[in-house]
């Protein structure tokens, strides 16, 4: 069985990725100050316990990236 290279567009075979845009990389790094403040706010003002604040962090940043993923793969869909 062999595939037809031709019905793959160019951007989507092997190798083939589209540049990282600006507005994406400060959006990640506003997400990422965003959860190590929720960090601190758990763990200095509310007083939980550290792991417990890294927990909240870790929880909330892979919720987003979950979210990150879904959204993803519907754009992609459309296309």
């Amino acid at each position: 069985m062999t595939v037809d290279r031709n019905v793959i567009p160019e951007r989507e075979q092997a190798g083939a990725s589209q540049p990282v845009t600006t507005a994406t990389v400060v959006a990640y790094a506003i997400l990422g100050v965003v959860l190590f403040g929720w960090f601190l706010f758990g763990w200095l003002v509310l007083q939980q316990g550290f792991i417990d604040s890294v927990g909240e962090a870790a929880g909330a940043g892979f919720a987003l990236l979950l979210l990150v993923a879904i959204v993803g793969s519907v754009r992609r869909s459309r296309r």
